[in-house]
């Protein structure tokens, strides 16, 4: 079928596919059949209103923003920027949608307290049943409402709640003063305002959705933490949430109760927490919270005070300077918050005032060093993760002000790359008789139970296919390209040659090169009785009969196939004795007809970026340095189609979701690739405005996702996940768009923290699990294998050291231990695969499709360098070095005179350290 006529003719309906979808998934995948499914936004519309709109608006200018407040309420109606007279904040839009009791606004309030002598927590909330506050008078400057909140509480509460609207210095601000009047000592234990913006894409075409709607992550950091609301399309302005006062972001709590529907597209709302502790001892008990938990006692008459002010950031990669500019404390962590052991970080801190002390949880987890920086204003430490696990960095400044840092310390690199290898390829290797001929296979694995998944009613989680299913032996492949192993390989051949090239994969036929689905499958009237558990609900959608487990009409299942091509290709051609059961030659091809497969066999969702789409693009590159020209333009004249398809659209990042954060990666390379700037910086845009960097390890570089563990998790809910495959595959087009952009520290640094944080969540053991669970009541990882795959995928085609300079900061390494001595930096490369470098102030891209890097020196003064070369072993007898250079001016060459073999200079290896300079 032409592809142009598929777009044109699926474009039309995409709409109604989306919604349908929505449905479908989230409802059936509980057991609600499509027939019974109701639109849940008209169920809610039913509710009495309570927010009595009829009652008016009170509308407000700012010097940054119009504040609408609803009069009954006076909490939020609209806030919108002065420089975007279109743009909301808040969803508005569904304000009377969203006026029945229970429903949160911005300006409310929860709190949970014990009065003394009770042993219960009590909890008290202005969204529960509501009714009109009492306005108050006030004649202070800049005030702009205000009002007794008695009214919309419960009569037993023993404090008196005065909500405040005003501007201070020039800033919006919400507070609230809370007053004991009762005769006893009152212990607030939870203390959480709502921070309710438009994160709600219900009904959305994309091009709305990034127009109108945000998404918000926070940093978790006391005092100096922060909230950011960021437009889907990346662009200004940003909204910063910043405390007020004494208010310091203690936790990030999801508002569970809230009834506005949650799903695929709407992850919920959340609200800040001042205070945690009554969570910490009911809800949260069996979790490690992100900071220590509080309470504040209030004595009979005292009132204590909390609020948040709200400030514009013109831009997203502006929001540290506007912290500078409002006077909160800056921290920057090189290379991030994932610390591998045996790798220098560095940690630098702008703010006014000292630091007083550093305290380290659990103690001896860091090493804390001063050191100095470029910059003389800033505070600069060496850090280095010596503890495997999380990690709290409490920093204590002479004004009083506490900040958090969380780091999570993992393993060096290689050993923790080596220990994913070894777990998939040992405890997930999975080799017995089977119904479903998964054998032999790399299968999804429990890790709580220990042991591999072989039913799952989402069928495709045991069925080797989908992302969910196919993650494991995907990651195990990957895993090869970084590190390879020859018994590893011994079994992984096995696995390609026979389960995968064959089964998941048709081998002949008309449907040759198709990948199905699933391999398992629910079909029990032709499966012997007893195969399938009774413990499971089969009675889903996702428990999919042989028939629509054989559909090869799922794109999103053919990069994975071709990656495990590629790989075998690469290991084949580049290396000696490593496979021994097939030639290049088979790999390369397969790789490549798997490819064509699926523009053909799968053309709907092939219209759509594909997470791991990167795939296509290195195929393409080693066919045209094989000189397979012929396959080379047949390829690239279907990667063509597709993106010239995705230059006609607004915003292409669709998928089978309303809203997707996966196809970004393959629209980025694909558009950049064939010329399409104007797409490709589009795309960053908007990858930035979902992939935030903060001082905390769990949402550096972590890109949005939150209905995944739905399809690949063990605890399946709608959730923020923390470092799901999206970071990984995010990291791909944000570092290759930085190599372009070298002066650009934010985007290395947003990057890099995806790219790390695509590893983060492997165990000490090595397992990798699909994420890291967000939620304050759980913070662990989820326990099924999953769709980690793709995670790693990122990681591996992906991983590199940078090199580079700043001018507050100045030499700093990612990935690499650095040193200067007579003006030349010298830098240890630390990285799994040792296999790529850049260095920035050179526009220097050094990659190896052989052989690995043992040390990189650089001469600012003459530009001249020197890579040195670990020696051979047994299957490496020669390294492939190629050469790219983004700036322009004289490139840079060898000096020593060398062979070419398909574009990359033959270095010969012995049995010691091979030198290599390189001059321009």
């Amino acid at each position: 079928m032409n592809l142009a006529f598929v777009y044109h003719m699926q474009t039309n309906i995409r709409s109604a596919c989306r919604l349908s979808i929505v449905l479908f998934f989230i409802l059936t995948l509980f057991g609600v059949t499509p027939s019974r499914a109701q639109d849940p936004w008209k169920n809610l519309e039913k509710r009495p209103s309570t927010l009595h709109l009829d009652k008016g608006l009170l509308t407000f200018n700012t010097p940054a923003f119009r504040l609408k407040l609803v009069k009954a309420s006076q909490t939020v109606a609209g806030l919108q920027p002065n420089t975007e007279k279109d743009f909301d904040f808040t969803p508005s839009e569904r304000l009377a949608q969203r006026s029945s009791d229970g429903m949160y606004h911005l300006g409310d309030i929860n709190l949970r307290l014990k009065s003394a002598g009770d042993t219960a927590w009590t909890n008290y909330s202005t969204a529960a049943s509501r009714e009109d506050v009492t306005p108050l008078q006030v004649m202070q400057a800049g005030v702009l409402a205000a009002a007794d909140l008695s009214p919309t509480l419960p009569a037993n509460i023993p404090l008196k709640v005065q909500r405040y609207w005003q501007v201070v210095k020039g800033n919006l601000v919400l507070s609230f003063k809370l007053k004991n009047t009762s005769n006893q000592a009152v212990e607030i234990g939870a203390l959480g305002m709502p921070m309710i913006f438009n994160n709600i894409l219900q009904g959305e075409e994309l091009e709305q959705a990034h127009a109108r709607n945000v998404f918000y992550d926070p940093y978790i950091g006391r005092d100096a933490g922060y909230l950011q609301a960021t437009r889907l399309s990346g662009k200004g302005p940003a909204l910063l949430v910043l405390p007020y006062g004494k208010s310091p972001f203690e936790a990030y709590n999801p508002l569970l109760a809230d009834p506005t529907p949650k799903g695929i597209d709407f992850e919920g709302f959340y609200e800040w927490m001042v205070h945690s502790k009554a969570y910490a001892e009911n809800e949260w008990k069996k979790a490690e919270p992100w900071n220590k938990p509080t309470s504040v006692v209030v004595k009979p008459g005292q009132t204590v005070e909390y609020g948040v002010q709200f400030v514009l950031s013109p831009t997203i990669k502006g929001i540290e300077q506007k912290l500078v500019e409002q006077h909160r404390p800056v921290a920057v962590g090189i290379p991030g918050y994932v610390l591998p052991q045996g790798t220098d970080a560095r940690l630098f801190l702008n703010y006014s005032k000292k630091v007083k002390t550093l305290t380290v949880e659990p103690a001896g987890a860091l090493s804390i060093t001063p050191t100095s920086a470029e910059n003389k204003t800033l505070q600069a430490y060496s850090v280095k993760g010596l503890q495997w696990g999380r990690a709290r960095l409490t920093i204590t400044y002479t004004d009083g002000l506490s900040q958090t840092i969380s780091y999570k310390v993992i393993k060096a690199e290689r050993e923790l790359v080596k220990d994913f290898g070894h777990f998939l390829t040992t405890e997930q290797w999975f080799n017995k008789p089977d119904t479903f001929h998964r054998n032999p296979s790399v299968i999804t694995y429990d890790y709580e139970k220990k042991q591999q998944v072989t039913q799952d009613s989402r069928v495709w989680i045991a069925g080797l296919s989908d992302e969910g299913g196919a993650g494991s032996w995907l990651g195990a492949m990957m895993k090869q390209l970084v590190q390879p192993d020859k018994a590893e390989l011994a079994k992984l051949q096995e696995f390609v040659n026979h389960t995968l090239f064959g089964n998941i994969q048709h081998a002949d036929g008309p449907q040759k090169y198709g990948v199905k689905k699933s391999v398992f499958y629910y079909q029990p009237d032709s499966i012997p009785k007893g195969t399938y558990s009774d413990s499971l609900n089969w009675k889903t959608w996702a428990a999919w009969s042989h028939q629509a487990a054989n559909d090869v009409g799922r794109s999103y299942n053919y990069p994975h196939v071709t990656a495990a091509h590629w790989v075998m290709y690469r290991l084949a051609r580049n290396y000696t004795g490593l496979v021994t059961q097939g030639d290049w030659q088979f790999y390369l091809n397969s790789a490549y007809e798997t490819t064509m497969a699926m523009v053909k066999q799968a053309p709907y969702y092939a219209q759509f970026g594909q997470m791991e789409g990167t795939i296509f693009y290195l195929l393409l590159m080693d066919l045209k340095a094989e000189g397979w020209s012929d396959r080379a333009l047949s390829l690239e004249t279907e990667m063509r189609k597709r993106a010239e398809h995705w230059h006609t659209l607004q915003y292409p990042f669709g998928s089978e979701m309303p809203w997707d954060s996966t196809g970004q990666e393959e629209v980025y390379t694909w558009s950049d690739y064939f010329g399409y700037t104007d797409k490709a910086e589009v795309t960053i845009n908007a990858i930035l405005g979902y992939m935030p960097t903060v001082p905390h390890w769990g949402y550096n570089g972590s890109a949005r996702r939150y209905w995944d563990f739905l399809y690949g998790g063990k605890l399946s809910r709608i959730e923020r996940q923390l470092h799901h495959y999206g970071s990984g595959m995010n990291a791909i087009p944000v570092l290759s768009e930085y190599r372009k952009h070298p002066a650009d520290l934010y985007l290395l640094r947003v990057g890099y923290g995806g790219l790390m944080g695509a590893i983060s969540n492997i165990t000490q053991d090595g397992f990798g699990p699909a994420a890291f669970h967000a939620y304050p009541s759980t913070l662990k990882i989820d326990g099924l294998s999953g769709d980690y795959g793709p995670n790693f995928f990122g990681y591996a085609v992906n991983s590199a050291t940078y090199i580079t300079h700043d001018t507050n900061f100045g030499w700093l390494a990612f990935g690499g231990n650095l040193s200067s001595a007579k003006g030349i930096i010298q830098v240890d490369i630390t990285t799994a695969s040792a296999s790529r470098v850049f260095i920035a102030p050179a526009g220097l891209w050094l990659t190896l499709d052989a052989g690995t890097f043992k040390t990189i020196s650089y001469n600012p003064a003459t530009g001249s360098i020197t890579a040195t070369l670990n020696a051979a072993d047994d299957h490496t007898p020669k390294a492939l070095l190629r050469i790219q250079q983004a700036s322009v001016g004289r490139q840079y060459k060898l000096i020593q005179k060398t062979g070419m073999e398909r574009g990359a200079y033959v270095i010969p290896l012995g049995s010691k350290l091979a030198k290599v300079e390189l001059s321009r």
